[in-house]
């Protein structure tokens, strides 16, 4: 299965490794640093929420990596546009960057509660492309609570749970209404039956990096910085 945009343009997948290395590249060798991916990240998830479920209450279940602190810039965005938001934590210890996401929405008096409640809409941020194995017992349990809401469930870059590389989904996994990935469209996502309607998600990443790698896809955001994907037969690393 491949990936192609609605004007049936194909568009390029990548494993995990290679999500790693382009977000490695953007740091080192263009200088785009990872608040600036997180920022465009969770700026455009608080647009897709808002877009497609107008939600007035929102609970996020963040993560403490760099997908947790996406999480934390949409509800920020999402406060900010008049929302009820609350935050749950999956660990503890988050890394400094999401740490410093999380100190401006506490300052900003977004709830960080202890454990969930119902909103008409709950956002995904728990885990990213890096997860191994099944999910450690706190991201299991809020894990299974995504499931259990009657609100559809938005997930960032990947439902939680899922292997973006292989496509296996873990035990548990989310189970999402909609998913918004990153940069460019996981493996593990074509033909899944848990990421629901598919988009992806500018976050600046330079063409010319893509081009070094095989993967460029020129003009892929033209039309604006999100954009729904289909799934098609095919090569999953066709290149535009």
């Amino acid at each position: 299965m491949g990936f192609v945009l609605p004007d049936e343009r194909p568009v390029p997948a990548v494993t995990a490794p290679q999500m790693r290395e382009i977000d490695r590249a953007m740091i080192e060798d263009f200088h785009i640093e990872l608040l600036q991916m997180m920022e465009n990240a969770g700026r455009n998830l608080a647009d897709l929420a808002g877009t497609l479920y107008s939600p007035r209450t929102i609970v996020v279940l963040a993560g403490p990596g760099g997908n947790g602190g996406g999480g934390l810039v949409a509800a920020r965005h999402l406060r900010n546009r008049g929302a009820h938001v609350s935050v749950v934590l999956g660990a503890a210890g988050l890394a400094p960057v999401p740490a410093r996401q999380l100190d401006i929405i506490q300052r900003m008096g977004v709830p960080v509660l202890d454990q969930p409640v119902a909103a008409d809409l709950v956002i995904d941020a728990l885990l990213g492309y890096s997860l191994r194995g099944d999910p450690a017992p706190r991201f299991a349990e809020l894990i299974t609570w995504a499931n259990g809401q009657p609100a559809p469930v938005l997930a960032l870059d990947t439902p939680s749970g899922l292997d973006v590389s292989t496509g296996r989904p873990s035990t548990p996994c989310v189970g999402a209404s909609a998913t918004m990935t990153l940069a460019l469209p996981k493996t593990g996502l074509a033909g899944s039956a848990v990421t629901g309607r598919l988009y992806l998600a500018d976050i600046s990443v330079p063409l010319l990096l893509l081009e070094r790698m095989g993967l460029a896809a020129p003009g892929m955001f033209r039309d604006g910085p999100v954009i729904e994907l289909q799934t098609r037969p095919g090569p999953q690393n066709a290149v535009m």
